[in-house]
């Protein structure tokens, strides 16, 4: 267990390269189950909760080999069909394994998610599209129970709201059920997409991914592959924050410029100079950002991951900023947190008003999710004195050696353990 200490007033320049995205990998270390023999995936990163997926398909069967930014997945003819509570309710992302299983199975046992607390996210478009194809579910002592006794069957699943999560678990009950499967208003994330080119290389017949309408014709097997994960847009877009916060001079590299069109617009009206590449995004800091208003929505809007990074940005803004969270009722929780470092937000509603201030202080301050913590140490970039980030855990889920690009483009972040008694004036 560590925390951050970030000492305030640092300019950031210099260039920081992005590795593959986190909510493509888990997926693809998911979908390695549903073929028996040697799956290979690159361009992986060093992560948490990378981890933490490869513990749930290592207990379900698969043996994980990592090296580097390279896994080796081996996944055998029999598995076990089950993902227990202590990994699931780590990790939300869990719940996938139960298209997965069903469609290699018949079956699967999968207590319910954990992952960070956005409020009530329920799975009930997930049973709900798996039950269109021929699934059965009950709930016993806290871990759902599935099986399809007849087989998967293709069917039409209209989903109620563009669901990433239900979108992918029909993905992978989809590509091994017999006949074919539409998903109606499917999410359009890049990472879909890119979850589809993998299953594809597997064998899958799978058309309209990245599109709101889906067919996937079912096969009866898929095939080990290869696959190098898509870019990570989160990571790429919080390090141009960093550097926009700070009036810096950031390149990230090694990114999908298309996939952050409207993190970048959301910059250029904040005062920013942005410039683009094939792999790549330079942003420029304004001496101090303007106020802008924003929703999140489903991609292609604003994703509601960067949220947090941008309301750290507007805090110091000249003007008042309206954000609309349209994703998470409970995104809020790191509000109380920025606001400990003199900033001055509050919440409306679905609303976040950000009225900017000329200078933060810094504090002690709490990460309490993945996005909340990335956004306290981007608002410690340009706070005053010492901003110190506990369970910096959380931010170690989704970022691979964080402090250490932020070293690299000339932040002052030291990683310290917890019970260190390090003294700063």
């Amino acid at each position: 267990m560590h925390h951050l200490v970030v000492t305030g007033g640092r300019r950031l320049q210099g260039e920081v390269a992005v590795l593959g995205a986190k909510k493509a990998v888990l997926k693809h270390l998911v979908a390695t189950l549903m073929a028996p023999g040697r799956h290979r995936l690159d361009n992986i990163p060093d992560i948490i909760d990378v981890s933490l997926m490869g513990s749930v398909i290592s207990h379900i069967g698969a043996t994980c080999r990592f090296s580097g930014t390279s896994i080796e997945i081996d996944v055998p003819d029999d598995l076990l069909p089950e993902a227990p509570i202590d990994l699931v309710r780590r990790m939300r992302a869990s719940i996938l394994v139960l298209g997965a299983l069903l469609a290699r199975c018949g079956e699967a046992r999968v207590a319910l998610p954990g992952g960070d607390d956005f409020g009530s996210r329920p799975i009930d478009m997930h049973l709900d599209g798996l039950k269109a194809l021929g699934a059965e579910f009950e709930l016993v002592h806290g871990e759902l129970r599935a099986r399809a006794p007849g087989g998967l069957r293709g069917a039409e699943v209209p989903l109620e709201f563009p669901s990433v999560g239900a979108t992918e678990n029909l993905l992978f009950a989809g590509v091994m059920a017999a006949g074919t499967t539409v998903i109606h208003n499917a999410a359009r994330e890049p990472e879909i997409q890119d979850l589809a080119e993998f299953l594809s290389k597997m064998g899958a017949v799978i058309r309209g991914a990245g599109t709101s309408t889906i067919e996937i014709e079912g096969v009866p097997r898929l095939s080990p592959a290869s696959h190098r994960a898509v870019p990570d847009r989160l990571e790429a877009g919080t390090y141009l924050v960093a550097g926009a916060i700070t009036g810096g001079d950031v390149t990230v590299r090694d990114c999908v410029p298309e996939h952050l069109r409207m993190d970048l617009r959301k910059l250029a009206d904040t005062g920013c100079e942005v410039d683009t590449g094939k792999d790549w995004v330079r942003v420029q800091g304004p001496v101090r950002p303007k106020p802008v208003d924003f929703a999140t929505l489903p991609y292609p809007g604003f994703h509601t991951d960067m949220h947090p990074q941008m309301v750290a940005l507007l805090s110091v803004a000249s003007g008042t900023s309206v954000i609309t969270e349209n994703i998470y009722a409970a995104r809020f929780r790191y509000v109380g947190e920025l606001n400990r470092l003199g900033a001055d937000v509050s919440i409306e509603g679905q609303h976040v008003i950000i009225r900017g201030i000329q200078q933060l202080s810094g504090c002690p301050v709490d990460a309490c999710d993945i996005r909340a913590g990335a956004a306290l140490v981007l608002a410690g970039l340009v706070a005053d004195g010492f901003t110190t980030v506990t369970d910096a855990h959380h931010i170690d889920r989704g970022y691979s050696s964080f402090d250490q690009h932020l070293r690299d483009l000339g932040a002052d972040v030291v990683r310290e353990p917890v019970g260190s008694e390090v003294d700063h004036p």
